[in-house]
């Protein structure tokens, strides 16, 4: 290999080397931060939101009691459907993606994280993503999965408590 491509390799791999002992300490601080709020714990007892999401929502969320239900708060981080009706007939479209983004964002990545699981290992029998996941695609389910677990975040703020798995269906 050329001196010259040496030297300039060499100057990347020293600037990934310290993005990576950058990275490791940001991921320390939102661990430690996580660790001792205790809102982020109770809001991490839910599948699919870990330490960056709960110190996310903690930090980035207004008062939770200023939306009057859990819709209200999907919506503002644009996880509800757009909704079409006439003549009675109700349809649901995409999202809206109007909204705290990066909230949003972690959400999905947390949902997808959780469906991913649930392909691999199966989902619970009778539980609603196990209904959910022949029927539709992946990644309907995934944004809908999200939308439940903003409103559950939303429930977790508003009233307190940890989350409990639902019990599956019959």
């Amino acid at each position: 290999m050329p001196e010259s491509a040496r030297v300039i390799l060499r100057l990347l791999v020293d600037t990934f080397s310290a993005l990576e002992a950058q990275i490791k300490e940001l991921d320390a601080e939102i661990n430690r931060r996580s660790r001792a709020d205790p809102v982020a714990q109770r809001l991490m007892t839910i599948p699919g939101v870990g330490p960056i999401a709960a110190t996310a929502i903690t930090a980035l969320v207004p008062a939770a009691g200023s939306f009057r239900a859990g819709r209200d708060f999907a919506a503002w981080l644009g996880l509800t459907p757009l909704q079409k009706s006439t003549g009675g007939k109700q349809k649901l479209g995409a999202i809206s993606k109007r909204g705290e983004r990066t909230i949003r964002r972690l959400l999905i990545l947390g949902a997808s994280a959780v469906i991913r699981q649930a392909c691999r290992r199966g989902a619970p029998a009778g539980s609603w993503l196990a209904q959910m996941l022949p029927r539709k695609p992946k990644m309907l389910v995934t944004v809908a999965l999200a939308n439940k677990m903003a409103r559950v975040v939303w429930a977790l703020l508003v009233k307190g408590g940890v989350y409990r798995a639902p019990a599956a269906a019959a």
